[in-house]
């Protein structure tokens, strides 16, 4: 890795993004999501939270980006659940979801 920020694949090799069947999602910090996929080259366009009655932090969210160099398009959403439960994130790039790690050339 050259960069200091890490990118998707690099918060999965790590254990900071684990895939879970029973949610159909990533456990992982929402910011550390959106923190990876700026430096896989993605703008943000648009971001909402939405904050519970029961309480002043957000509950869940959504996300939009796009990189402008390959013109894809990337839509996150969140559920933040009771502690000490992980946030389960949902990640799309060009409609299609995000199940698994990308494939890294040979080498890397």
């Amino acid at each position: 890795m050259d960069s200091l920020m890490p990118t998707l694949n690099d918060l999965y090799k790590r254990g900071r993004m684990t895939w879970t069947e029973q949610g159909k999602g990533w456990i992982s910090r929402p910011d550390e999501v959106l923190g990876a996929l700026a430096t896989d080259g993605f703008y943000e366009c648009h971001r909402e939270r939405a904050v519970s009655p029961r309480g002043p932090r957000p509950t869940e969210g959504a996300w939009d980006g796009v990189n402008p160099h390959t013109r894809s398009v990337a839509s996150v959403t969140w559920t933040v659940r009771q502690a000490p439960e992980p946030p389960v994130v949902f990640i799309e790039i060009d409609g299609d979801a995000i199940t698994r790690p990308a494939p890294t050339p040979a080498g890397r």
